[in-house]
């Protein structure tokens, strides 16, 4: 039991990853404070730990608002005495989904997409270090970052930049608490992820990942790594399990890509896959340019 006896509380759970984390936190021994924006998600999910056998209480909370941030840790030690770990994984995307290009973004938006993506980290991680200071109790802060904050999404410019945002304030973090034994990381999911993420808010959670919506063909994705099954959103869920127990307490400020499948062993220029020692690298289909530097 990987979390027995830890108090995990995970915003932005109700669906996708996070709800994911709460199901494989709690089967590990972790008693879970599930919440969520939306309601009645927050509850459906602590009700699946409980039928489960697991212990999980469940909030209604809205990462944007700093009351909301405090009466969650309220919450976590009220219910179950202490607050181990804060992940922070409340997320939105870009208005449109990728469709809109930034030169027609507005102001509101980035303001929105910042308030949920880098503000509700800071806010949940500053009530949870709060309390873990004042009651000298080492503990985990947990976000929810993206690959994009090292490799940017088309079409997701502001999204980008939050998450970003996210990384910094992990090295931050971490250089700041880690006087108090408090250690803060970030997952970094390519793959993998909720196709909930993708939907209104209102849409029915289905708790699968985007790749598992469609026919699985490994030879026909963009990653180099070939497996016979798709990247699961537990994939990812892992990792935070990881991040979150102690098999790494001696991590902190680290911002790791999860589930990326190879991606980021990949140079930004693509050579030809079939390339052999006896080719000559000066013809095919490498680029005039590329082919002139590689000559000099």
């Amino acid at each position: 039991m990987r979390m027995k006896d830890k108090v995990v509380a995970i915003t932005g759970s109700g669906s996708g990853l996070g709800r994911e984390g709460a199901l494989l936190f709690a089967s590990e021994g972790a008693s879970v404070i599930v919440s969520d924006v939306v309601p009645g998600r927050a509850q459906a999910v602590a009700q699946e730990i409980l039928d489960q056998g697991g212990a999980a209480s469940a909030v209604d909370a809205d990462v944007r608002v700093e009351a909301d941030m405090d009466a969650l840790v309220s919450i976590a030690v009220e219910t179950f005495g202490r607050i181990d770990v804060m992940w922070a994984n409340a997320g939105i995307p870009e208005p449109g989904f990728g469709m809109q290009p930034l030169a027609e973004s507005s102001l509101a938006d980035w303001n929105n997409i910042f308030a949920v993506n880098s503000t509700g980290v800071y806010l949940a991680w500053r009530s949870a270090a709060r309390w873990m200071i004042a009651h000298s109790r080492p503990g985990t802060l947990l976000a929810t970052s993206s690959a994009a904050s090292y490799n940017a999404y088309p079409g997701f410019p502001m999204y980008t930049a939050s998450k970003a945002a996210v990384n910094g304030l992990v090295r931050a973090a971490a250089l700041e608490f880690g006087k108090f034994g408090i250690h803060a990381n970030a997952l970094c999911p390519t793959h993998g992820m909720s196709v909930n993420f993708a939907l209104p808010s209102d849409a029915e959670v289905l708790g699968k990942s985007y790749e598992e919506m469609q026919p699985w063909d490994p030879d026909h994705r963009a990653m180099p790594l070939r497996l016979d099954q798709p990247p699961l959103i537990r994939d990812n869920a892992n990792l935070a399990l990881f991040l979150a127990s102690d098999e790494s307490r001696y991590m902190s400020g680290q911002s790791i890509q999860s589930a990326d499948g190879g991606q980021f062993a990949r140079t930004s220029i693509i050579f030809p896959t079939d390339l052999g020692q006896d080719q000559d690298i000066t013809s095919g289909s490498i680029p005039d340019e590329l082919r002139d530097q590689i000559n000099r």
